[in-house]
């Protein structure tokens, strides 16, 4: 049984911002045993993810179903009791936390934040430029949302990117004409297991198509250090200049939402869970699906999810004497 919180089980795709396209070819963007189809070198639109998964979805022998979030999961003897939204309550011998790591948007402690009296709102709220022509913004972050939606909003308004360190870049395609993602592929260090190395969530670069970089360059957006502080609509920066800004765009990426694995002990003191490789260290009927960084660099991405399903779908198969059978 599959528990999708939304009323599509299409994640958290459908809620993205109306440009974003995929930074991984399509022949790198598929699950196991369904391709993306048309063309395997094109960067797949939001939309085209969103009909894909309903396509997926639709194909799985399974019983999915939408509309029931999981608010609570405790034991129950030698399995689990699950507690859902509407009050409802299911049991189960085996949980697999596929929630992943994109629903919980991480609001840093910014100085002066709090008492902006202008617009802020997270990446995952921002859908167009359009609510924002002529205004003056603020993109806070250094990763791919924030160099994408800071270059887009600077067509329509007056933008700076801000961020604590410079950005790091990564040529979309960059030896002998090939995507980054290939490389990436022949190489091994897309599916190598560095996640169970890593202390802290590792610092992603933006990947460049070319347009990004040189919008910085060309100062739309500008790019300037983290403002020191904030006053009503007054923002401060490093060099002590103020200036009244309308919005402040937070592109400072999520956390996973596992809240509901709480009751269990299966999360550190941070929220976050106690796991090697996907697998819980707390229980050993529990297992993760989906987070970044959970065993390699794709782990959170269409293309590196299903390696980590599948190594998570044996290992619950085999707590539960089960056994497994390839996607059809």
């Amino acid at each position: 049984m599959v528990l999708e919180a939304s009323a599509r089980a299409a994640g958290s795709w459908p809620h993205y911002y109306d440009s974003l396209t995929l930074f991984s070819p399509a022949r790198y963007s598929s699950l196991p045993g369904l391709p993306f189809g048309a063309d395997p070198d094109r960067y797949p639109h939001r939309d085209e993810v969103v009909e894909y998964l309903l396509r997926y979805a639709g194909r799985l022998d399974a019983d999915i179903r939408t509309g029931h979030r999981v608010t609570g999961v405790r034991e129950d003897g030698e399995g689990f009791a699950l507690t859902l939204e509407d009050g409802s309550g299911l049991g189960a011998r085996a949980v697999v936390a596929a929630t992943g790591g994109f629903d919980r948007p991480h609001r840093p402690a910014l100085p002066g934040l709090d008492s902006f009296t202008g617009t802020v709102l997270h990446v995952r709220d921002y859908r167009s430029p359009r609510p924002f022509a002529g205004r003056r913004v603020v993109v806070v972050g250094a990763g791919n949302s924030a160099v994408q939606v800071a270059a887009e909003l600077a067509a329509h308004a007056r933008v700076s990117l801000a961020s604590r360190a410079p950005v790091r870049w990564f040529g979309q395609r960059p030896l002998a004409g090939r995507d980054l993602h290939f490389w990436l592929t022949v190489s091994g260090l897309d599916i190598a297991p560095l996640g169970r190395f890593l202390r802290e969530p590792a610092t992603m670069a933006a990947i460049d198509d070319g347009r990004y970089r040189a919008a910085l360059d060309a100062g739309a957006p500008d790019h300037r250090p983290m403002f020191t502080g904030i006053e009503g609509t007054g923002v401060t920066w490093a060099d002590g200049t103020t200036e009244d800004v309308d919005a402040i765009v937070l592109a400072t990426g999520y956390r996973p939402a596992l809240g509901y694995l709480a009751p269990l002990g299966a999360l550190d003191g941070r929220g976050r869970p106690l796991h090697r490789d996907g697998a819980s260290l707390t229980h050993p009927a529990l297992a993760f699906v989906g987070l970044e960084w959970q065993r390699s660099l794709s782990s959170a991405s269409l293309r590196g999810v299903g390696l980590d399903a599948r190594r998570m779908a044996r290992r619950t198969a085999a707590r539960l004497g089960r056994p497994t059978s390839p996607p059809r």
